[in-house]
């Protein structure tokens, strides 16, 4: 695979959903950087409002001050190397927002119809011109609802609360997997049962279950879900 090369002749918006832990963060950067595509993780835009929000002391329910903080960010996304860092005009955010504190506030503000509001046409405008995979809980429902691939990822909560825990465990040696798998479904539960944009698998989006599956082996089978909209042979070999 060539990472430089777009290897797809008609350029595509992807858009990749499924629920916390479902490895779609990996997925879409392996992805995008196979394709040569530029990459959006909405989800780091949610949790840096969470952590602007955090550092500000604003109440993580005051719809009309975290839009307007969501509205204020500089949103930029860079690679360095083979990672992808999130900042706010120069500032770099990528750690900082990687902690359970603010992935849970990312999920808190998330639901908020200001702080969406305030992110929807960024996000749209990156997508606008395809080329692009984007991943998060909404973006084949909402974003992207025209997106030429739509994949809904998903794996067993069991699975999920595994690869979280083995994450986790190591900044806090002390975490459970029954306090991660707990959170976890809290978190599932909060997502799929807001009222502004929950998550759901979207109408033509692609099902593909990760769980008990490598890295590699479910980039393959979304090189060939891209392969089949271009018709075209094995995007993976």
């Amino acid at each position: 695979m060539n990472g430089g090369q777009l290897l797809n002749p008609r350029p595509l918006a992807i858009a990749i959903d499924g629920p916390a832990s479902s490895g779609k963060g990996t997925v879409a950067r392996t992805v995008a950087r196979t394709l040569g595509y530029a990459y959006i993780d909405t989800g780091a835009m949610y949790r840096a409002v969470a952590l602007r929000a955090q550092e500000e002391g604003i109440d993580l329910g005051d719809g009309a001050r975290l839009g307007a903080l969501a509205a204020s960010i500089d949103f930029r996304f860079r690679w360095d190397g083979e990672q992808l860092q999130i900042l706010d005009g120069e500032r770099d955010l990528s750690r900082e927002i990687r902690t359970e504190t603010v992935g849970r506030g990312a999920s808190a503000v998330a639901v908020l119809p200001a702080v969406r509001a305030a992110l929807l046409g960024r996000q749209r405008a990156l997508g606008a011109d395809g080329g692009v995979v984007m991943d998060g809980r909404d973006i084949g429902t909402v974003v992207l609802p025209d997106a030429g691939l739509k994949i809904f990822l998903d794996a067993a909560p069991s699975e999920r609360a595994r690869r979280r825990h083995a994450e986790l465990v190591l900044k806090d040696p002390g975490l459970t997997y029954e306090v991660v798998l707990a959170d976890l479904i809290a978190r599932d539960k909060q997502d799929s049962q807001r009222a502004a944009a929950p998550l759901r698998r979207a109408e033509g989006a692609r099902l593909v279950d990760s769980t008990g599956q490598t890295i590699e082996a479910v980039v393959a089978t979304i090189l060939g879900h891209v392969a089949s909209v271009n018709g075209q042979g094995d995007l993976a070999g």
